[in-house]
């Protein structure tokens, strides 16, 4: 009995060290460095947006770039119409967007497009500084270019932007979506900025320099090819920038059923990518001494993680139940003591009803209903990770590209406005 007292105790110590990690990393999203810079437009960017099957989205994305604040000449729209069989391509074109149709029913998927219209892009006669990446269901801020040019400028070479949400407050589960996007863009990303390490790639609202790219080779064509790329160019000894400024709204799922299948897919891409690249993450880490490395290689292993603090939660649970127990008799017959008060459990409560929503309040976005969404439905969203994580590793070698279908049509003029 003892040997497995002592087996618990460490396996939580070692959970507990990396959520400490994480907690101590998200401290530095709290100040943002808001440096006001004023750069010239000097980049050009051809702006792709991958499309499968969205004719009732691709009209607002294509005018919220054709209506960005930067000059026309340095971007143009590209739409890739990928197995189409639908009106996208039509709707596309209509709108004035370079439309190249693909039918590969064998290589599906974004990271196959994607590879595929590279090529197409580096063969042109007219040559791009940047290739900046969409879905069809996204809408872009004004300001994405200007902000991306002035990262590029800098000298960054791949840079990411905030992802937002279109459709918050549809849902719970479009709520808790949107919550979790705002704190990762807070918490996780802005923190790995101030921190000089490497932002991750967000599958959408990103730029990629385009000798950078021809230099490494697209090669992501997994079910999440942006933790793959961002996998490689670390390896690379590159790191991706923040752009907290360049917005991007994509449309969250509706229901719990989309939400998992979805959520399901990013967990057995992430399986994937980490079984080929965690070790080689960590050997650089150590051989090389890099951070960069070594914080990308723990990113990495999220399916794996999400497990382990869902084992750890329930053996707290499990042995803290009788002492909570015991401690809400205590209160009910002695009266309130701070002496008594388990520390952990208050850290966990700061953490749950102040520090999160804190975040959200510098960055505008904490008001009534999201409260809510926060403090009721949120608990069971992020139970269901441990799940899905589990799914995920036992389906990693599954490569089958499942389509999310988007029917939230909103132009970018009226959610500015909410905004």
């Amino acid at each position: 009995m003892d040997v497995v007292k002592i087996v618990k105790e460490v396996f939580c110590e070692a959970v507990g060290i990396i959520a400490m990690y994480y907690l101590i990393l998200s401290f530095f999203g709290i100040i943002r460095f808001n440096k006001k810079s004023n750069v010239s437009p000097q980049k050009s960017f051809a702006m792709i947006v991958a499309a499968h099957n969205e004719e009732a989205v691709v009209k607002d994305v294509i005018e919220s770039l054709n209506n960005l604040n930067y000059p026309k000449e340095l971007y143009d729209v590209f739409v890739i119409a990928d197995n189409c069989t639908d009106d996208t391509a039509a709707i596309a074109r209509s709108l004035g967007a370079n439309v190249f149709e693909r039918f590969e029913k064998e290589k599906r998927g974004k990271g196959f497009a994607l590879e595929w219209m590279f090529d197409k892009i580096f063969r042109m006669e007219k040559k791009y500084d940047a290739v900046a990446i969409f879905d069809a269901d996204n809408l872009v801020s004004k300001d994405f270019l200007l902000e991306m040019n002035k990262k590029l400028v800098k000298g960054y070479k791949v840079v990411q932007g905030y992802l937002d949400s279109k459709n918050p407050k549809d849902t719970w589960i479009t709520g808790c979506y949107s919550i979790s996007f705002w704190s990762s863009n807070r918490l996780l990303q802005m923190s790995r900025s101030n921190l000089g390490l490497s932002s991750q790639l967000g599958g959408t609202g990103f730029c990629i320099e385009t000798n950078t790219l021809k230099e490494l080779g697209w090669g992501a064509t997994c079910l999440t090819e942006d933790l793959e790329f961002t996998c490689k160019l670390v390896l690379n000894g590159h790191k991706v920038g923040w752009a907290h400024e360049a917005v991007v709204y994509d449309e969250k799922p509706l229901t719990l059923a989309q939400s998992w299948s979805q959520r399901k897919r990013w967990m057995q891409g992430f399986a994937d990518v980490s079984s080929r690249y965690f070790f080689k993450l960590m050997k650089r880490a150590f051989t090389k001494f890099d951070f960069v490395a070594f914080d990308c290689a723990i990113y990495s292993i999220q399916p794996i993680l999400l497990i382990l603090f869902g084992i750890s939660m329930l053996i707290t649970v499990y042995d803290q139940s009788g002492k909570l127990l015991d401690y809400i008799y205590n209160i009910m017959k002695s009266g309130f003591s701070f002496s008594s008060i388990n520390m952990g459990l208050i850290s966990l409560l700061i953490l749950q009803f102040i520090y999160t929503p804190f975040v959200l309040i510098l960055d505008k976005k904490l008001n009534f209903k999201i409260f809510l969404y926060y403090i009721l439905p949120m608990p069971i969203f992020a139970l269901t990770w441990v799940p899905i994580s589990i799914q995920g590793i036992i389906n990693k070698d599954k490569k089958e590209w499942s389509h999310t279908k988007h029917t939230r049509s909103i132009n970018i003029q009226e959610l500015e406005q909410v905004n």
